[in-house]
This record gives C-alpha cells, structure tokens and sequence, in this order.
C-alpha cells in the first residue's frame, strides 16, 4: 500500500529517472542541510589538498532527505567515480569482495541500508575499511590457508535509516557520520522551485510554500506533489502554479495542510474512534489497517510521532490531544484526581 501513497518517502518504479535529473550534482546546487553542507566541504578540502582518499563516512537520517544524492556529489567533487549497491544485494561475502576489487584508487563506494548487511558480509568490510585489504580463504579441509589481497585505497559512504541497528564495530569504523534533517517549508520551497524550473512549470513562490508545507519535511515527497500539482494546473488553472492551485489540487488529492493523507487519518481515526486513543498494541494497529508491523513502524509512525500526535507507551501507541484537534473531535477529559486523604484531629 505504502508504495500507492503520494507522500510516501520511498522510491516508486515509475518515478527513479525523474528523481535522478532533478538531482543537484554539486555541493553548490545541494540546497539544505547546511551544518553538514559545511563541514564536509572542509573534510573534502583538506582531503584533495593531501591527495588523499576522503575517510568514511555514515549518513543516516529518515528516507528521501538526500542521503543518495550526495554521495554522488561528493564523488563528484573528489573527482572520482561512484559504485553504487545496497546492504540486501550484497548476499555473500564473494559478492563484496568482487565490488571492492573493481574499485579504483580514490573511488567512492556507496552501500545503501548497510544495516541489513549479513554477519558474513559485515566481517568481511572491517579489514578492507580499516586496512584497505581483503581477506579471503583458498581451498578447503585442512589444506585451506587464508590470503591477504590489497585494495586500493577508497571511500566508503553508507547510508541508512536505522542507525541504532548498526553493530558497534561498524559504526566505529566510520570517521565521519552526518545525520540528515528534515527540512524546514522555506527550504523545501526553493528546491521546490529549481525542480519547477527544470521541468518548465510556472510556479511562482506561494504556490512552492503551499507545496512545501505539505511535503513532510522531504524533497522527494514535495518533487513528487510538484509534479501532481503540475497536472492539476496545466488542466485546471492555465498551467500557472499558484499557492490557490497548489492549495485546490492536493485537497483534490486529500493530503491535508500538515501532509497527513488519507491512511495516517484513518489511523488515527482508528485509534481514537475504536479504542478511546489507547493505549493500541502493534500487532492489533496491524491487524485493523492491513500493514505489516514493520511498515507501520517505519512509514507511519515517525512524521505521526513528530507532529505530536501518538505516543509510544509500554502497552501501545496513544493519541494525544493535537491529533483530536487536528480531525476536529473532542478530546476526552482528563481524569478526575481523588481527593486527597486528610487526617482527623484526635
């Protein structure tokens, strides 16, 4: 279901070209996350001025903030290519060893959700990030010897949306780590301006703040709305984007003014009309709406969580008041306290 939804953060099929040229391809062009935007421009810096490779680096925050895109700039910008793979598609650790020996002196090496990366494989990766050699064993039985091979000396830069799942070891091998944030409407209505640029849409600046507002702090939900209010535009309103069009075309497409869609509404709605607010298990959330646990947990929750609207409590998730406001229902009371005991004069 979650690939179905406008303003979900993950990747769809039919959308990863569009998503590709709409991306910077330099740190000048990468709008946001400025604090990281800095200092990394001094790590690369000092780097090129040793003639050295850049040291590793983990980048981790929610999906769709960028994390992808700039690894690719900072290929870019050390002037040297880009391997590109996931944590699920490294199967065995044959797989990695024959990335890794592929790669030359300087290049980049990203692996996208690194923490779903196997033991197997993961043990493998110390020696060649520390190292920058590769352990490997030939023959079998009692005649079996390991052999040391050397790599050349590469950038590893990792990306994940589940730090916490990363293994101590691991993260320690990282010398620098960047944690994305979500972005502010002001920020997300310039990058909502440059893609409207790119694809030819007039769109003036309201009409990108009303986009952006209702974006949930990610450039690829607002590049996704842009190209929806686009539509709704060019058939409706003279293909000029304006914060009214903007405003009468997500209506249309039932993303409210804080980008909750119609699943987090029913969600919440569930919640409060079946089960007082909470507390509600996982497993019953689950259960009622159709989704994987997990899905709940990754997709759902987190902007829920931000906003203020549920709380994760030891016996399940809870509404909280906003959320009674926000779908325009009265908020229970809160309990009387007992009176308290006094004591009597003797």
């Amino acid at each position: 279901m979650d690939e179905q939804r406008l303003i979900s953060t993950g990747f769809r099929g039919d959308e990863d070209e569009t998503e590709i040229s709409l991306r910077p391809h330099s740190l000048a062009e990468y709008f946001g996350q400025q604090k990281i935007k800095d200092r990394l421009s001094i790590y690369m810096q000092a780097a090129i001025a040793r003639r050295e490779p850049l040291d590793h680096i983990l980048l981790y925050g929610p999906p769709g903030l960028g994390k992808t895109t700039l690894a690719g700039i900072i290929a870019a910008e050390m002037g040297h290519s880009i391997r590109v793979t996931s944590g699920p598609a490294i199967e065995r650790p044959g797989d990695l060893a024959s990335i890794l020996t592929n790669l030359n002196a300087g290049d980049v090496l990203f692996i996208d959700e690194i923490h779903r990366l196997s033991h197997a494989v993961e043990e493998v990766l110390y020696p060649a990030m520390e190292d920058f050699a590769l352990d490997i064993m030939i023959g079998k039985g009692p005649s079996a010897r390991s052999m040391r091979l050397d790599l050349p000396k590469f950038t590893l830069i990792a990306a994940t949306t589940r730090a916490g799942m990363l293994t101590s070891p691991l993260r320690d091998r990282f010398g620098i780590s960047f944690r994305l944030e979500l972005y502010t409407p002001e920020e997300l209505a310039v990058i909502i301006e440059r893609s409207a640029k790119i694809m030819r849409i007039d769109c003036d600046h309201d009409g990108a703040l009303e986009i952006a507002s209702r974006s949930r702090g990610t450039p690829r939900v607002a590049n996704r709305l842009i190209k929806r209010v686009r539509d709704y535009a060019q058939v409706r309103a003279g293909g000029r984007v304006t914060d009214e069009t903007a405003r009468e075309a997500l209506n249309m497409l039932e993303v409210d003014e804080l980008g909750l869609d119609r699943t987090d509404r029913d969600m919440l709605e569930t919640m409060i009309r079946k089960f007082g607010g909470g507390p509600v298990g996982l497993d019953t959330l689950a259960a009622i709406t159709g989704e994987d646990a997990a899905t709940i947990e990754d997709v759902y929750e987190p902007y829920l969580l931000q906003l203020g609207f549920i709380m994760r409590t030891p016996r399940g998730r809870v509404a909280t008041p906003p959320a009674y406001e926000h779908l325009g229902l009265a908020a229970p009371l809160p309990p009387v306290d007992a009176p308290q005991q006094t004591k009597l004069d003797i």
